[in-house]
């Protein structure tokens, strides 16, 4: 440890990422990416922005992003934040909109990302458990709190909370901020934007990372009343003036003016989501109802690490957590049919094995 660091620093435990490795014939199905590449419309409008105007400084502002993106879910761009990544947008939100006086609630089997921005910007928790079948009960959240932040569908569960107990939640906590965090909402959920008119305490955070194929650009915005948004810009303008680079801003256009194309991969992954489920069943394997791009899954007669374990040794990579209650189980992302069949494949020949 440096001698030279700020002693805050020395308390905190970094968020790990989900492994990125570099192996032949790799299956990789680990960290939720989409199989399905880029719109492309997205690579023309990188390609044609790869010019001499990349000397300047992109728009501070991206008002042509969020205008589409205002367009696209009926609200005012006044009413819409970006970030580099739905990440640097949440780290915004837990330093300028959470109260540091009472503790933030959130799941106890939910985004890693979560403790780590509370110890970073020295705010308390309170973890809240998850029921027998791994929802979260929106009663819990009816306690005194400093905010509430909740993926919808949650991860790495991917189980999705409706609308209705949304709302249950948002309502019982008029005084402080309630945060969706919606990266996966494409996949099977109903997205609580719309709801954004009647609370002026919501915020719904999306990422372009998984629906729309973006992980690579690092696009994510947030949507709330403008009173909200006023509070986050100050935060990134005290931070970075110029987060969203011009390549990625013009990617991210185009990927929301190609609805055609997002639908037909939003479709396939669903598609595919629904056979590694009925196969991973057919072994006898347990699998948590998910409205996500992945399946969180286990088998009552194999340890969670030794499954992961073997299917590396056979190149597939999939996402094991070393924490309570969910050791046994196993996270993995929906990839396209050969992917896909080649777990089913590995899976099927390692329970043979014993």
């Amino acid at each position: 440890m440096s001698r030279f660091w700020n002693p805050k620093i020395r308390e905190l435990e970094p968020y790990v990422p989900g492994e990125q490795p570099k192996m032949d014939n790799l299956v990789k199905l680990n960290t939720n990416e989409n199989p399905f590449g880029p719109s492309p419309r997205v690579l023309q409008a990188i390609s044609a922005e790869t010019n001499e105007q990349l000397r300047l400084y992109p728009d501070p502002e991206g008002v042509q992003l969020k205008k589409t993106i205002a367009d696209y879910h009926g609200v005012q761009p006044s009413e819409v934040f970006l970030g580099n990544g739905s990440d640097e947008v949440l780290a915004h939100i837990f330093q300028s909109l959470f109260q540091p006086d009472q503790p933030l609630l959130f799941p106890s089997i939910s985004y890693s990302f979560y403790p780590v921005y509370c110890r970073l910007y020295g705010l308390t928790t309170e973890t809240l458990d998850l029921d027998d079948d791994f929802a979260i009960r929106p009663e819990d959240y009816q306690r005194p709190n400093g905010g509430v932040i909740l993926p919808n569908p949650n991860a790495p569960t991917g189980r999705f909370l409706g609308l209705k107990d949304i709302r249950r939640i948002v309502e019982a906590n008029p005084e402080t901020v309630v945060v969706i965090d919606e990266a996966y909402v494409d996949f099977g959920g109903e997205s609580s934007i719309p709801m954004v008119k009647e609370y002026p305490n919501l915020v719904v955070v999306q990422t372009l990372s998984k629906s729309r194929s973006l992980a690579g650009l690092r696009v994510g915005f947030a949507i709330a009343n403008e009173a909200l948004i006023e509070g986050l810009e100050r935060v990134k303008n005290s931070f970075n003036s110029y987060p969203m680079d011009r390549l990625a801003l013009a990617g991210a256009i185009a990927s929301f003016e190609d609805e055609d194309y997002f639908q037909r991969c939003r479709q396939s992954v669903i598609g595919q989501r629904d056979k590694v489920t009925e196969g991973l069943e057919s072994l006898g394997f347990e699998v948590v109802p998910s409205a996500a791009n992945f399946v969180f899954t286990r088998h009552p007669d194999h340890s969670g690490a030794e499954l992961a374990r073997q299917l590396r040794e056979r190149s597939i990579i999939v996402r094991h957590f070393n924490k309570p209650r969910i050791d046994n189980h196993l996270r993995i992302t929906i990839g396209n049919s050969n992917q896909n069949q080649a777990l089913l494949d590995a899976l099927e020949d390692i329970l043979k094995q014993g």
